[in-house]
C-alpha cells in the first residue's frame, strides 16, 4: 500500500491520515489491487439464472479508507440472513465458479459452529485484511475470499485461481491457517467438483 497525498490548490500542507485526523485527512492509502464486495442469498434461488440475477454488486474499493468506510456501513457478517454470502474478489473477478479466473481453481474453507457467535466477525475481518493487505506469500493466486452464514454453521473460504499449483494453494492454505488461528487441518476443494453432491478433497494442511 502507499500513502497518497489529495490534490488541491493550496499549495503544501501537512498529510493527515485517517488514523490521525478521520474527519479531515487529505492523504490515502492506495491498495495494491481493486477490490469488489458482492452479497446474494442463494436461498432465494430457484435456478442458475435466478441465482445470477439475485448476486449484487455492492461496491469496488481503491483505498484503505475506502474499505473501512464499506466495512461499517455494510451488515456485520455474523448478522446476516441465513443462506446469504458476503463476496469481497479482485475487481474484474465475478465470484463464480464460471468466471475464467475461477474456473480451474478451487477453494479452502473453514467452518464455525453458530456457537461462536459475534468472534467470527474477527475471523471474517481478519481474513478481508489479509485479502487486501496481499499478506499471502501467493496473493496474486488469491481470487477472492466469501462469508456464508447458514442455518447450522459459518463458513469462510478463500479462492484461489489454480487448483493444480500445489505450492502456491498450500501456501495460501497454511497462511489461513495463521490468519484465523486455528489449529485443526484445512481441506482444499477443486471448484471441477462443485455442485457434484461429493467432492474430492485435493490438498490438506
Amino acid at each position: 500500500m502507499t500513502d497518497v497525498q489529495a490534490a488541491d490548490n493550496s499549495g503544501a500542507q501537512a498529510v493527515r491520515t485517517v488514523l490521525t485526523d478521520p474527519e479531515n485527512y487529505n492523504a490515502v492509502h492506495q491498495l495494491n489491487s481493486q477490490w469488489t464486495l458482492w452479497f446474494d442469498n442463494p436461498s432465494k434461488r430457484t435456478s442458475t439464472s435466478t441465482w445470477t440475477a439475485n448476486l449484487k454488486e455492492i461496491v469496488t474499493m481503491n483505498t484503505v479508507e475506502e474499505f473501512w468506510g464499506v466495512y461499517n456501513s455494510v451488515a456485520i457478517a455474523s448478522d446476516l440472513p441465513n443462506g446469504s454470502n458476503y463476496h469481497l474478489f479482485r475487481k474484474g473477478i465475478r465470484p463464480m465458479w464460471e468466471d475464467k479466473a475461477n474456473a480451474n481453481g478451487g477453494k479452502w474453507g473453514c467452518l464455525f459452529q453458530r456457537s461462536i457467535g459475534e468472534k467470527v466477525n474477527e475471523h471474517w475481518l481478519h481474513t478481508l485484511l489479509a485479502c487486501i493487505g496481499e499478506t499471502f506469500d501467493a496473493s496474486p493466486d488469491v481470487c477472492g475470499v466469501v462469508f456464508s452464514n447458514r442455518k447450522s454453521c459459518f463458513r469462510i473460504a478463500v479462492w484461489t485461481r489454480s487448483a493444480s499449483n500445489k505450492e502456491a494453494c498450500e501456501t495460501i492454505g497454511r497462511h489461513l491457517k495463521t490468519v484465523l488461528g486455528i489449529n485443526h487441518s484445512l481441506e482444499y476443494l477443486p471448484h471441477s467438483d462443485s455442485g457434484k453432491g461429493s467432492a474430492n478433497i485435493l490438498y490438506s494442511v
